[in-house]
């Protein structure tokens, strides 16, 4: 009998940039790791969760940016209804590049069918770029023209977390949820 780790199965990956976060203008005391969600990004990360509700998403592992606005993004996501039986904070997910998020992914285990990662631009859009397939429908279009605070890509793929690469995934959506 096949491990079931070797099977191919359907796997959903959630790409969402953090929520909008206070201006690092408005706040140079700050850190930019200390930077919380501003008005608006509570309610637009609260639109977020409510928009992955409505389709069917259930996360088996949360990967998130230490910073305060990923992680306040992910609580307000989940306090609207997204369910995850494990968050990991990854520091590596905080300024990185797509082989960086790349190489944070692959770790997921194996047994995970969704993955959500909470993190920040530029390395959440490149990522969904290098990885969507398709070039053409109207929001691949979009996501590479712009990817804002709180957008969202979902993705589909079949192979392994650890085998993931470019052109690997199918864009099911693009979103931009606002509260």
């Amino acid at each position: 009998m096949a491990d079931p780790s070797d099977l191919l199965i359907d796997r959903t990956l959630v790409l969402l940039r953090h929520a909008k976060a206070v201006p690092a203008e408005t706040h140079p005391e700050l850190p930019d790791l200390e930077r919380p969600l501003a008005d608006r990004g509570r309610a637009d990360a609260g639109a977020a969760g409510r928009h992955l509700v409505a389709q069917g998403i259930e996360a088996d592992l949360v990967l998130c940016s230490p910073s305060k606005r990923t992680r306040e993004t992910w609580r307000y996501v989940a306090e609207a209804g997204v369910t995850a039986k494990d968050v990991w904070y990854d520091k590596r997910v905080y300024n990185a590049d797509t082989d960086g998020l790349l190489d944070v992914v692959r770790e997921a285990p194996a047994e995970a069918r969704t993955v959500i990662v909470v993190g920040h631009a530029p390395g959440i859009p490149w990522l969904a770029d290098e990885l969507a397939l398709d070039g053409t429908s109207p929001e691949r279009v979009e996501l590479t023209k712009k990817y804002p605070t709180t957008g969202l890509a979902i993705l589909h793929l079949t192979c392994h977390w650890a085998d993931l690469a470019a052109d690997e995934a199918d864009l099911v959506s693009y979103v931009v949820p606002r509260g």
